[in-house]
């Protein structure tokens, strides 16, 4: 691929986020004390109740409370599901790129990125495995094919790492700061915040390099439709928040159908546009989403 122009203040940024992950280093295996079971307090919910897809919908006020902490359990079994799984299809695509022609400038960073995100698949998936007795199965993130150029496919890579981790930091985030929630969940969900936090800034950088290159290589037709495809990978994202899976194992009847009127309903899209706001924002700043 063409050398990208990486900036000084890129070069800085990244020996900035490299001397804080030294920092603020710590052995998740040692970290976390996992106790025997969580026994959520309050209304007794294992996610936060504005974070579930019934959030404001006529569907939630049908749930009997029993239903609804059910629901929180597993909702939260996809979350942290989509969570694992996305990373391990991340890490393929980071290692494919760490140490090759044009990403010399980033390859020190994409060290400590590669082994803080094997530790939170780990933790994810050992809080499912442990608490709920299984993870959900994979719904793949799909990566371009080779159809498009490397300047392209590479900018599409890393914004759908970027956008990926965006929406999961909006749950992340508020999970940690709840606390009506156990322990435990404010624990993973405020350590993996802590994390993206320094990988959301690092990835904000590297997509608008990668962006600047694409825009001088590329037509403006074709940087519309890359925009079009972003839209719907965050779309795509979106719709993976509501799990037949997890309607089903919350014992909610005909999950397919709940699924698809808890999807439809008004109420969802304000919720929707507070989740992908970070994101739409971020690609507004850079000039791709109008």
């Amino acid at each position: 691929m063409p050398t990208i122009e990486w900036t000084d203040e890129f070069a800085r940024a990244v020996r900035r986020l490299i001397d804080v992950s030294v920092d603020d280093y710590y052995n998740p295996y040692r970290t976390f004390q996992w106790p025997e079971s969580i026994e959520p307090e309050g209304e007794g919910l294992w996610m936060s109740r504005e974070l579930l897809s019934v959030y404001g919908t006529a569907a939630e006020g049908e749930l009997s409370p029993e239903q609804l902490v059910e629901l929180s359990r597993w909702e939260s079994v996809n979350l942290y599901s989509l969570i694992a799984h996305g990373i391990r299809e991340l890490l393929i695509e980071v290692m494919r790129r760490i140490h090759t022609p044009g990403y010399e400038i980033p390859t020190p960073y994409f060290h400590h990125f590669i082994g803080e995100e094997n530790e939170h698949m780990w933790f994810f998936a050992e809080f499912c495995l442990r608490y709920c007795g299984r993870i959900y199965p994979d719904r793949r993130m799909v990566f371009p094919t080779d159809e498009r150029s490397p300047e392209m496919n590479n900018f599409i890579v890393f914004s759908q790492i970027l956008i990926f981790e965006q929406i999961g930091d909006y749950f992340n985030a508020k999970m940690a700061a709840d606390e009506q929630l156990p322990d435990t969940v404010r624990e993973v969900n405020r350590i993996h915040h802590r994390d993206e936090s320094r990988h959301i800034a690092f990835g904000g950088k590297l997509v608008k390099a990668l962006f600047e290159e694409v825009r001088r290589t590329h037509s403006t037709e074709e940087i519309e439709e890359v925009g079009r495809y972003l839209r719907g990978y965050i779309d795509l994202i979106i719709q993976m928040l509501y799990s037949r899976d997890a309607y089903q194992d919350a014992g909610i009847a005909d999950p397919a159908r709940f699924r698809a009127s808890v999807m439809a309903d008004p109420a969802r899209a304000p919720i929707t546009a507070r989740i992908t706001e970070r994101t739409n924002n971020f690609y507004r700043r850079i000039g791709l989403f109008h």
